[in-house]
């Protein structure tokens, strides 16, 4: 079996199941992306270039779709002159980007998996979660003319998944029976429990100190970023020996934050409303997995917040991790942590809250360690990669068989 692969990142959902398929299973993987062409843990990788894209010029509501097209016809580009030398029989891809549109031009009788990840709505999403942060009308508008490419692709494909039961809910029914549900999948090599002096230890923190912990990719209001800071410096405030690392980049990877501040960052719009003590709330950045699990297992509580939108993988590893995790109790995030079992889970918009509920949990972490051995097993037995990726090459065989 040879699976090709295509995203505009790598590895993005799929480099870590490629690897598997090629190291467990024997199988032939390739991979189309932007990234530098070569070959990483038996995967050939491939390059492409977008072909042309939206400008200025483009209707701000067409931008997304003529944006995958060119990311369409970049792939297709790559791959044609490969045609006879590259025979797939399963191709896999992000849908949205674009990416597989055409590749039955080259391979007709090759099966397309999409995987779907996010599919928009103006309304009931989350682009009106947030009162305090309303959509503006042309965002409103353009959310209908996104999933364009999205409808094209579920159109295109022989089948398709999507990584949580609610994220499959939100495509049309008329196209739901084509798409199952299956996990990205966690790396429990990497993400797992340690032990948390040698982790301190090794970040050079205070072994008594009471450690939270908060990570997102951008720092940004879809990951309520604002609503964490508000209740860190309750936290900090009410607890001496509390520390805060944030994890994450200063920017915004979704949503109109900087239309909406009109500042250089989020970042630097939630720090001006108030003072913090950023001695006790650190900012790390961006840091490599590696780092992340040990920042993960030295604390005492994670905090994860979100609105409606897509679950994001760092819940599920510090869950891996055997954190005891705070979460913002939205739709999301239910299917995964069960209040009082294997997390708690708070109202989004009350900082008040979460930070009561977090000194409670910095008082006595022993007494909460049962709901960290819980997310661990949570994953374990649902999300790791040893689960999922059964699941995929099951949904991989049925498709290819038709």
């Amino acid at each position: 079996m040879h699976v090709l692969f295509v995203h505009k990142n790598f590895p993005a959902q799929f480099g870590h199941v490629a690897a598997h398929l090629v190291e467990r299973l024997g199988w032939g993987c390739s991979f189309v992306s932007e990234t530098e062409p070569g070959t990483v843990a038996g995967i050939r990788k491939i390059q492409y270039r977008p072909h042309g894209g939206a400008t200025e010029q483009t209707h701000y509501f067409a931008r997304t779709f003529e944006n995958a097209v060119a990311h369409a016809h970049g792939v297709y580009e790559a791959l044609e002159p490969l045609r006879g030398e590259l025979r797939p029989d399963l191709v896999v891809g992000h849908s949205g980007f674009g990416s597989t549109l055409f590749l039955h031009e080259l391979w007709p009788d090759v099966p397309i998996v999409g995987y779907f990840e996010y599919f928009y709505r103006p309304h009931g999403s989350d682009l009106d979660f947030r009162p305090d942060f309303p959509a503006l009308e042309e965002d409103v508008l353009r959310s209908r003319a996104r999933n364009a490419m999205i409808l094209l692709d579920l159109e295109e494909c022989r089948g398709g998944y999507s990584p949580t039961h609610w994220q499959r809910s939100l495509c049309p029914e008329a196209y739901r029976a084509k798409i199952q549900v299956v996990h990205d999948g966690v790396d429990t090599q990497v993400w797992h429990p340690r032990e948390k002096v040698a982790a301190r230890a090794t970040l050079g923190l205070d072994p008594d100190a009471r450690v939270v912990t908060y990570v997102s990719r951008g720092l940004e209001s879809m990951r309520g970023f604002d609503v964490f800071m508000r209740a860190a410096k309750r936290i900090c405030e009410s607890d001496p020996r509390a520390v805060c690392l944030v994890v994450g980049e200063d920017r915004v990877a979704y949503g109109g934050d900087l239309k909406r501040v009109g500042g250089t960052s989020f970042k630097e719009h939630v720090l001006a409303q108030d003072d913090y003590d950023l001695g006790r709330i650190r900012f790390l950045g961006q840091i490599p997995p590696a780092t992340l699990a040990q920042v993960l297992c030295a604390g005492d509580v994670h905090v994860y917040l979100t609105v409606p939108f897509v679950l994001s993988w760092s819940l599920l590893d510090a869950m891996a991790c055997g954190c005891a995790v705070l979460a913002s109790d939205t739709e999301p995030v239910r299917e995964v942590v069960r209040h009082g079992e294997n997390g708690i889970l708070v109202d989004f918009f009350d900082h008040e809250g979460l930070a009561a509920a977090a000194l409670d949990v910095l008082a006595n972490p022993p007494a909460y360690a049962h709901l960290g051995k819980a997310a661990t097993e949570t994953v374990r037995s649902t999300y790791s990669l040893d689960v999922t990726v059964p699941q995929l090459v099951e949904l991989y065989h049925d498709l290819t068989a038709g």
